[in-house]
């Protein structure tokens, strides 16, 4: 009997002890509030944002560049930019003047050092590298459009701060403990196409974590079903869906935009590519299974400048930094594009190679073999704002229609 009560006291202390699985993947970091209290914990950033490898969106500001004149390599072709924005072209009898200072950006966080609220809708975002600059809000993930942002403090458990409250968020590696929030959600998703995407999930730009709430009515009856328990999720129409749970329970679902046409996408997110959006219309079915590790903060370099050679159609070889899109020029920014009607946002560190394939559409590769035939951005197509390669100080720019291909290092 001794000898027994001894065995369950040494497996109760090695269980309290024993690192826990799984939370060195998400958000974890010291908040700062603008009347001086810390917290500090996991934290749950725009309800759809938890880990290392989810993407923060916003309007990237561009006036932070060197000025410089670019001449094409076409004749008659001339490009005047200031700080990085072209703000003058003239080709042929066609010239203007252009103005902006801003682009569509997006940023893994596990690239991120610090965050500081700068007013209602920007942010100072400093990056392990060391690198500097302001975003702008583009949708909930900055200002006070973000719909929340929770810490799950060491001391005092989950708390909600308002953008308002916030003086600095600086990050910082996730330690082996338990999480409030619950495990996070991974599965395969099947599209109407043939086509499928394994990775974390985020289901309705809302649900992230298996401790988070599907909603639908079954006949009279209202369901609240943790993520958890739900072994697949396959749309039948716009207004239901079957949901098949763990323990081989089915049930058609209805009247809750986490299960028909009012669904804003699932996300995947994938570690060696980036994000995958998928609209409710071209989702076949999701089957959720066990999640392996992601990313941990460690994991990310904060990201440097882009660097390849770029291969012209006439096959002369310009190798050098580059910028592109006259926009992207660092490995943590990302590459959009259309595979299949998906929506994927690739970041550039991830990219070997891409090859035009028409004016339209272009053969994007990545490091670890996939190809995807992406269109519809300006990154992948005669939109683009021209691709610059700078070697020992003299810069050259690139049009569209003279790229063949690029091969990143």
């Amino acid at each position: 009997m001794k000898l027994r009560k001894f065995l369950m006291t040494v497996l109760t202390t090695v269980l309290t002890i024993a690192p826990v699985w799984g939370t060195e993947e998400q958000i974890y970091g010291e908040v700062v509030t603008s009347d001086g209290e810390t917290f500090e914990g996991f934290i749950r950033w725009d309800k759809n944002e938890g880990f290392w490898d989810d993407i923060l969106d916003g309007y990237r500001e561009r006036d932070d560049r060197k000025g410089d004149h670019y001449t094409s390599r076409r004749s008659g072709t001339k490009k005047v930019s200031i700080f990085g924005i072209t703000v003058y072209r003239e080709e042929g009898d066609d010239m203007g003047w252009d103005w902006g200072d801003k682009a569509q950006s997006g940023i893994r966080f596990g690239h991120i050092k610090s965050i500081k609220p700068v007013d209602s809708q920007r942010a100072r975002i400093e990056l392990k590298s060391g690198e500097k600059f302001e975003m702008e809000n583009s949708s909930t993930d900055l200002g006070e459009s973000m719909r929340e942002l929770l810490i799950d403090d060491r001391k005092q458990g989950i708390l909600e701060l308002l953008w308002e409250e916030i003086e600095k968020i600086e990050f910082m590696p996730a330690p082996q403990m338990p999480s409030n929030f619950g495990n996070r959600l991974y599965g395969e998703a099947f599209t109407r196409r043939g086509d499928s995407f394994q990775g974390f999930v985020c289901w309705d730009v809302d649900e992230i974590f298996d401790t988070d709430i599907l909603d639908g009515e079954e006949g009279r009856r209202k369901r609240k079903i943790e993520f958890g328990k739900i072994k697949k999720i396959e749309p039948l129409s716009s207004q239901s869906a079957l949901v098949v749970l763990k323990d081989g329970t089915e049930m058609e679902l209805e009247n809750s935009n986490d299960i028909d046409s009012g669904n804003r996408g699932v996300i995947i997110s994938d570690p060696q590519l980036g994000r995958i959006s998928i609209d409710w219309d071209e989702l076949e079915k999701v089957e959720f299974m066990e999640s392996p590790q992601g990313l941990r903060y460690d994991d990310f370099d904060g990201g440097k400048r882009i660097e390849g050679k770029v291969v012209l159609e006439s096959g002369e070889e310009l190798t050098g930094e580059i910028r592109w899109d006259d926009d992207e020029e660092f490995t943590w920014e990302m590459l959009d594009g259309e595979f299949q009607d998906i929506e994927l946002d690739i970041e550039f560190g991830l990219v070997k190679s891409v090859e035009k394939i028409s004016s339209r559409t272009s053969k994007v590769t990545l490091k670890d073999g996939r190809t995807f035939k992406l269109r519809n951005s300006n990154d992948i197509d005669s939109d683009n704002r021209g691709i610059f390669i700078t070697d020992k100080g003299r810069e050259e720019m690139v049009e569209w229609d003279e790229f063949r291909r690029v091969e990143f290092r």
